[in-house]
């Protein structure tokens, strides 16, 4: 038995043509455990690196949500503001027409040349202003956000 173990043992140790084998063997090694944990290195600084890009990311959408929330209040309540607008607009329109035809009525009975002035059409020309010669002014608070 003792025989048997020289045989396997005294393999590479002892023959010199193999000694080289070996040295290449065994750097090949290191270089392949040097190699393995630089690789492993760089996984981990890249998962590192994503998680920081989804933090980051993350940040940014809970910020354009919050934009988006606000900027959806905003155009709610201007929306709102705007109906009272037109609703205002819309029963200033009827006084109008309602005091014309009292204008109308009133030039054919006293026969006196009453001016009646002619109603816009907001529906036509929704740019023009039925009174141009009143400017209308902006408040500061009109363009806070």
């Amino acid at each position: 038995m003792d025989s048997v173990q020289r045989k396997t043992s005294s393999g590479s140790d002892s023959d010199p043509r193999y000694a080289h084998v070996d040295e290449k063997k065994r750097k090949r090694m290191i270089s392949n455990r040097e190699s393995a944990r630089r690789s492993r290195m760089r996984k981990q600084k890249q998962m590192e690196d994503l998680a920081n890009e989804i933090a980051q990311l993350e940040k940014v959408n809970a910020v354009l949500r919050q934009n988006i929330s606000s900027t959806s209040q905003q155009y709610l309540e201007l929306q709102s503001a705007n109906n009272v607008v037109r609703a205002q607009a819309m029963e200033l329109t009827d006084r109008l027409q309602s005091l014309n035809s009292v204008l109308q009525i009133w030039r054919e009975i006293s026969g006196l040349n009453v001016e009646i002035p002619e109603m816009p059409d907001p529906l036509m020309k929704p740019w023009q202003l039925p009174c141009p010669g009143q400017p209308i002014m902006a408040s500061d608070d009109m363009f806070q956000m």
